[in-house]
């Protein structure tokens, strides 16, 4: 076949053999290697910090994908309740709290679901099978209508809910395949962590970005008079990422890791999985808990910012500084990402947690000096550096704990989705406290009921670096691989059979290694004149 800007023929499917060739120009665009798992260009290892490769370009297109039908809602959910059905959200105030938060629910059955499904059926199957739920479900929201407004709003919430199951159920398949895929033999040790941020938790907050990017250029192209269109389209964007993820899905391989280690043909030994892991597990559960369930009044950070910059505000002002708060996380994931091989995930987190309540803490004692008219600029700043920090450290760095740190190849699915569930839980009961909270710090309108929650969160933020601290290991290059050795000897020790572990064909590391220590002594004992037991 000939592409039309091509002077020569290229080959849809690759040259099979010992040396097989990527040769379609998209899939080596998208890192997606007929080899096997998406690989990055070899590198040079002391050319590491200059070749980055396209090990999770794929892994980070889906994230992207699962972020914009996340965060979509927003700018979506402002428009329904003001400008389209505002009097079905006034009669009926649980609207305006279960619109924006019902996907949580649908996520953390995801989690829990995909988790399991992640480890005994293939990475592979549970991402597409995620794709195509964001994919249609993504479509049908955008098309939601019913038998009178609260018709149209109930049917919008059943689909936010199943949105919400095909975005958790990404956490267990496509992050755990992205983090395996990142210690890749070809992949420079110096770079796995960051190739594993760039693809996960920064290409999440990009598509934060967009997605009210995107519902302002519609509101520019359709007008105030058309809003129904406004916000339909802005939902129904969201069915482009996963329709072009969907068929590069199929054509991808599970990642090695899993290939060698996986239990997909045998029984999980979840008992001796607990007692091994269940400290890290509770460890990094409970602070993607606190840190979720911290983010919520962080966030109420940006109500004096646009009350005093925007007193008079329109909704394409409101609309764009949403999509400028959201912008302030950028820094934070991208600079975190390019330091975290350096200080060590655990240690990156810790950093930035503590710099995250330091200027907390800052914010809530200088809350009525720096909110006052002339002084909010600074106000915006500070809090600019502290979404940042948030993102530099756990933003950055719970996912890949998750990943790496708390269980082994053949239940990392089911263990990143519980610790990641545990995360959601918290956000979903922070949307429902912090007003209670609030309330109990004063009369709306004073320091206490403006500040105290900030004081609240700012402390939880050094308590969940001491636990990272002090429960936590810090990932080092090639940890799962490390890690998934000593599992092995572990089952064995404890008298499980291990033979049945991986894919069909595949050899484990720990297989290979007999292999070929009985091959060496197959020839010793052939210079010998002797037969050396058969494997």
């Amino acid at each position: 076949m000939r592409l039309p800007w091509s002077k020569k023929e290229i080959d849809l499917e690759p040259t099979t053999g010992e040396e097989p060739k990527d040769s379609n120009v998209l899939e080596r665009k998208m890192g997606l290697s007929k080899k096997g798992a998406p690989v990055a260009p070899l590198c040079k290892e002391e050319d590491a910090d200059m070749c980055v490769g396209d090990v999770d370009d794929e892994k980070g297109a889906s994230l992207f994908s699962d972020g914009y039908a996340n965060a979509s809602i927003g700018p979506a959910s402002t428009i329904i309740k003001t400008y389209i059905y505002p009097e079905t959200f006034k009669n009926r105030p649980v609207n305006s709290r279960l619109l924006p938060a019902i996907a949580f629910a649908g996520i953390i059955v995801g989690q829990l679901s995909f988790g399991w499904i992640s480890d005994k059926i293939g990475r592979k199957f549970g991402m597409l099978l995620c794709t195509a739920i964001v994919f249609v479900f993504s479509a049908l929201q955008a098309a939601s209508k019913g038998p009178g407004p609260q018709g149209t709003i109930n049917a919008l919430l059943a689909y936010r809910f199943l949105v919400g199951v095909g975005i958790g159920g990404e956490y267990p398949t496509g992050s755990v395949a992205a983090a395996e895929n990142t210690e890749d033999p070809d992949i420079p040790k110096k770079t796995q962590q960051r190739l594993f941020v760039l693809a996960t938790n920064t290409m999440i907050d990009f598509a934060f970005v967009i997605s009210y990017f995107v519902c302002l250029v519609c509101l520019w192209i359709f007008g105030m008079n058309h809003l129904n269109a406004v916000w339909r389209v802005t939902l129904g964007l969201g069915v482009v990422p996963p329709l072009f993820l969907f068929y590069f899905r199929l054509k991808m391989r599970e990642p090695e890791a899993y290939a060698k280690h996986a239990m997909k043909h045998t029984r999980i030994p979840y008992w001796l999985i607990l007692k091994r892991y269940w400290v890290k597990l509770a460890a990094v559960s409970i602070t993607w808990f606190l840190y979720d369930w911290i983010t919520y009044p962080f966030g109420l950070y940006a109500t004096p910012i646009t009350d005093a910059a925007d007193p008079n505000g329109t909704l394409y002002t409101s609309i764009g500084w949403g999509c400028l708060i959201n912008f302030f996380y950028i820094p934070g994931t991208v600079i975190g990402a390019f330091v975290v091989d350096w200080f060590g995930p655990k240690y990156c987190m810790i950093f930035g947690l503590c710099c995250q309540a330091i200027v907390g803490f800052i914010l809530s004692g200088t809350y009525n000096l720096l909110t006052e008219p002339g002084r909010i600029a600074g106000f915006a700043i500070l809090y600019g550096i502290f979404l940042s920090f948030g993102e530099l450290g756990p933003g950055n760095n719970l996912g890949l704990l998750a990943s790496k740190a708390i269980g082994p190849t053949a239940a990392r699915g089911q263990l990143y989705g519980v610790a990641a569930a545990v995360g959601k839980v918290g956000a979903f009961i922070g949307t429902y406290t912090f007003p209670q909270i609030q309330a109990s710090f004063g009369a709306e309108g004073t320091y206490g009921h403006n500040t105290g929650v900030f004081w609240l969160g700012s402390g939880l933020a050094v308590v969940s670096a001491a636990i990272t601290f002090v429960f936590i290991p810090n990932i080092k290059p090639d940890a799962m691989h490390d890690e998934d050795l000593a599992f092995r000897e572990y089952l064995e020790a404890n008298g499980w059979d291990t033979s049945k572990m991986g894919l069909k064909d595949t050899v484990s590391d720990v297989e290979g290694r007999e292999i070929a220590k009985h091959g060496k002594a197959d020839k010793e004992s052939e210079s010998l004149g002797t037969t050396a037991p058969v494997l």
